[in-house]
């Protein structure tokens, strides 16, 4: 089967009319467009301009289709600014920019408690093919968007991005505007989307509202504000996304019902707080209906397959973990799980059916043991699966099993670089390879930063940690070009994340998996970062270097 992309589109993202006349049909669950477009009973009524002020996006991309997402809302900062009744939107999708040729269209309904959202689930189009889609309501346009398929068969390769933590008060979404530019099959996002911290003045931006948000109304002015960043709007309309969770999206190092801070927030209002969170998340992200909350709980790992390239399984380590352990005896002997055990089960099926080349892990946290002190004091964040150790080593004594074929854990969290070879027992130098990690970087949480403190900090540290092959504190995102042979990812930098505008970048590093040779080799590495370290070893004594003012809660000695 020919799984490479048909008709190549133009990345132009531009607003244009409908006249299309192709054949009417539509997702199942969506009404068939026929004629007049009669509004649904209960529906309709006059909707102000700028309905489509969060742009468009698209989603956990299969064979055969994607979801396509828009949100009405003309008054974003003000609970969306829509009286409380639903609106028909219609929706198409076509092979060409002009779309002479529609393929699909729609018509569903954007509902008041749901937030005016829509994910409009397209079936029927071609494995591995590009298309652009947009909307209609109230006789206003979208912008259009541009998706693709997931590939099916026998894939020659896969060319996707992974990034996280975008912190809107940190700075700038500079490095989005170069992914848009990327050629991608899709974008991989590991985590923190927005984040729930109190406004600061002193900050490049200023986050919405007088405080944290913890009602839904709250969590939905915060997701439209980082929704309304034109970068990250321009990244979500040139790829389909496929998004997962870290902690910053309910409240910092949140743990299944406990919240960071339980002398301050019962049971009851943090249950609450997590219902709203996850309403206003499901809202804002192109998910599937089968996504939706559903009480107190959201299904979002699962897994999404590349033909017999590729199997991405896209993990949740907050809504079902243990309690982060207090001391290192407790991490390493307690039996705490960070995924439950059901979705335990699930990833060691998924990992071990042998249909894929590779399986590569949309992660949150940290799996590679990173010690954050020199010398023969060991301090570890607990947050991260070093706090996790039994479930750890079990995991990846799996990997080493010779069951899983070429696994790659990818991972958000740290605001940081960080590659690594993974062990079984980080301790034991005897204790093979078993699989590799790339943790990227952040797009702006911790703002600009200062490299050479950073290797400061973590040289003499990186001395104690054979397993460590590269990092860095630099603000970007990672690409990675995945063929049957190997699995080589590129770091992209932004110079900057403190200007709106003027932002370069460049590629800083590669790293290498080999299919078959469990572990990573760097294969390149920009000269300024060589002087970074060279400078690192020079200056007089170690300077720890505070990216995310969340790193340091949990250190335990």
């Amino acid at each position: 089967m020919d799984v490479s992309p048909q008709r190549p589109l133009s990345r132009r993202l531009f607003v244009a009319g409908l006249g299309a006349t192709a054949a009417a049909v539509s997702a199942p669950g969506l009404v068939r467009v026929d004629g007049a477009h009669a509004a649904p009973p209960g529906t309709g009524g006059t909707l102000p301009d700028g309905v489509f002020s969060l742009g468009v996006a698209s989603g956990d991309p299969l064979p055969d289709g994607v979801v396509l997402w828009t949100r009405l809302a003309p008054d974003p900062l003000n609970g969306g600014g829509l009286p409380g009744r639903p609106y028909p939107v219609e929706w198409e999708v076509a092979e060409d920019d002009n779309f002479a040729s529609v393929v699909r269209r729609g018509r569903t309904v954007a509902l008041p408690q749901q937030g005016h959202s829509v994910h409009a689930e397209v079936e029927g189009l071609r494995p591995g093919a590009e298309y652009v889609y947009r909307f209609r309501a109230g006789g206003q346009i979208s912008p259009v968007g541009r998706t693709k398929t997931a590939p099916a068969g026998s894939v020659a390769a896969v060319r996707f991005a992974f990034a996280s933590c975008q912190n809107w008060q940190d700075g700038y979404f500079t490095a989005y505007h170069h992914l848009a530019g990327e050629d991608l099959d899709f974008v991989a996002f590991l985590g923190d989307y927005i984040y729930e911290s109190v406004p600061r003045t002193t900050t490049v931006r200023t986050h919405e509202g007088t405080g944290e948000p913890f009602s839904l109304v709250e969590y939905r002015n915060r997701h439209a504000q980082y929704r309304s960043d034109p970068n990250l709007q321009a990244a979500h309309a040139s790829f389909p996304w496929i998004v997962t969770w870290d902690d910053h999206e309910v409240d910092n190092n949140w743990v299944d019902e406990i919240p960071q801070d339980p002398d301050q927030q019962s049971p009851e209002a943090f249950r609450a707080r997590r219902q709203a969170a996850f309403q206003a998340y499901y809202e804002h992200m192109p998910l599937r209906s089968g996504s939706r909350p559903r009480g107190l709980d959201l299904q979002l790992y699962r897994r999404l397959r590349f033909g017999d390239l590729v199997d991405l399984h896209v993990v949740d380590t907050r809504q079902y973990r243990s309690d982060q352990p207090t001391t290192l005896e407790q991490a390493e002997t307690a039996p705490l799980t960070m995924t439950g055990d059901e979705q335990e089960r699930w990833l060691v099926d998924g990992l071990t059916d042998g249909e894929t080349r590779w399986n590569l892990l949309a992660n949150q946290v940290m799996w590679a043991q990173n010690d954050r002190t020199a010398g023969e004091v060991d301090t570890f964040d607990f947050d991260n699966w070093d706090g996790y150790r039994v479930q750890r080593r079990r995991l990846l004594e799996v990997f080493g099993g010779g069951a899983v074929d070429n696994p790659v854990v990818l991972t958000g969290d740290r605001h940081c670089t960080w590659v690594a070879d993974l062990h079984p027992d980080f301790d034991d130098p005897s204790s093979p390879v078993v699989g590799a990690e790339l943790t990227g970087t952040s797009i702006s949480s911790g703002g600009n930063s200062d490299p050479v403190a950073f290797q400061n900090t973590y040289r003499p540290i990186a001395e104690e940690s054979p397993h460590w092959k590269y990092f860095d504190n630099q603000r970007g995102y990672v690409v990675c070009d995945v063929t049957p042979e190997r699995l080589l990812s590129s770091l992209r930098l932004v110079d900057t994340v403190w200007q709106a505008d003027g932002a370069t970048v460049r590629t800083a590093a590669e790293f290498l998996v080999e299919a078959g040779r469990p572990g990573v080799t760097v294969e390149f590495e920009e000269p300024r970062a060589a002087e970074q370290r060279a400078q690192a070893r020079r200056d007089a004594g170690p300077v720890y270097d505070v990216d995310d003012v969340d790193e340091t809660a949990d250190l335990q000695r």
